[in-house]
């Protein structure tokens, strides 16, 4: 199952673009991961959404937290008013979650797309789809400038860029805190302690990986963390423009919950209204009249 709903089909998209692309390998991974992030992009705006909304509510968290730490119900009940659900702070790590998958996936996509063995064609030959000519593919050119994209970089220059990149893509992606300079209520919330442990601890691990991993596999984590960074800058564009929105809103509120006087009823049950007093004698005269 594993093969034949993640493996397969990723291998599949792989060949199709290499070939369309003029046998170049290099844009084949980049359109790959401008696909894979398209899908998950839904999933990413809203964990981004999540993170934000929750930053901008906990000083009424924390609050609520201390005045109600005896009584989870009532504590539950209050985060409902205000809009929080703290079982949205774990979709921080939905991303995370998704990209697993892909990962391991995309690991066995290089090794057998690249491989050199004659148990890696073969095992290729097996896994192609109907309608997929290898004898225009093969043989597959995995160079790009220093590097064989299907062993690891022994340069180590590619790990080092997943790391900067995706230490950015964190940083962006992450809410700001309005007071940064207030250690301790950093240290007490733990959504930004989780936040800020993911920063250091996610762009480690992939450089890590990458250092054990084929470097084509590298530099699709290189072009996914830049697609990460540009996402991360249109958002906080997004959510600043909807913060500057929110005083103007607030403003014109009071005057749209404004009630017009209520119709009073004649002696036959009939609504009438009250007509507004002339403003000017000629008014006044032309009423009489």
């Amino acid at each position: 199952m594993w093969d034949q709903f993640v493996v397969n089909p990723m291998l599949n998209a792989m060949l199709l673009l290499y070939d369309f692309l003029g046998n170049n390998l290099l844009l084949a991974i980049a359109v790959f991961t401008i696909i894979i992030r398209l899908i998950t992009l839904p999933l990413n705006i809203r964990q981004q959404r999540s993170m934000m909304k929750t930053q901008e509510l906990q000083p009424q968290i924390q609050a609520i937290q201390k005045k109600y730490k005896d009584n989870p119900q009532k504590m539950q009940e209050e985060f409902a008013k205000i809009g929080y659900n703290p079982a949205d702070t774990l979709t921080g790590c939905l991303p995370l979650i998704i990209q697993m998958p892909i990962l391991f996936g995309m690991f066995q996509v290089f090794r057998i797309m690249l491989g050199t063995t004659p148990q890696a064609l073969f095992e290729l030959t097996q896994r192609v789809y109907p309608g997929i000519d290898l004898s225009q593919i093969l043989p597959i050119n995995n160079q790009f400038f220093i590097w064989n994209l299907g062993q690891p970089d022994p340069f180590l220059i590619l790990p080092i860029l997943v790391f900067v990149t995706m230490f950015v893509q964190q940083k962006y992606l992450s809410p700001t805190p309005k007071k940064a300079a207030d250690k301790n209520k950093k240290q007490d919330d733990p959504t930004a302690a989780m936040t800020q442990s993911m920063q250091y601890t996610m762009p480690i691990m992939f450089a890590f990986f990458s250092l054990q991993f084929q470097a084509g596999l590298s530099l699709y984590f290189i072009f996914s963390n830049i697609i990460g960074i540009l996402q991360g800058l249109y958002m906080r564009q997004i959510m600043g423009r909807e913060e500057d929105v929110k005083p103007a809103v607030a403003a014109v509120e009071p005057v749209m919950r404004e009630k017009p006087e209520p119709p009073s009823a004649d002696a036959n049950g009939q609504e009438t209204y009250k007509a507004k007093p002339p403003t000017s004698k000629r008014k006044r005269r032309s009423a009489k009249r």
